[in-house]
């Protein structure tokens, strides 16, 4: 009876295994590529909006 025990761990071990696998490796609903370019887009503005002020001698300490 102790050996089916050990053999029913791996079972459910794999068991286990699988189910996590189908769900890790599900379809997922696509948000399409959008809200990151508009993203980009926003932050791509900011940065030309702020101008680049070079540092003299006294500004770098």
């Amino acid at each position: 009876m102790a050996a089916l025990a050990w053999l029913l761990i791996p079972l459910m071990a794999a068991i286990g295994a699988s189910l996590w696998g189908s769900w890790a490796g599900r379809n997922r609903k696509a948000a399409g590529d959008g809200v990151e370019l508009a993203g980009y887009t926003r932050f791509r503005e900011a940065m030309e909006r702020t101008g680049v002020r070079e540092k003299t001698h006294s500004d770098a300490f």
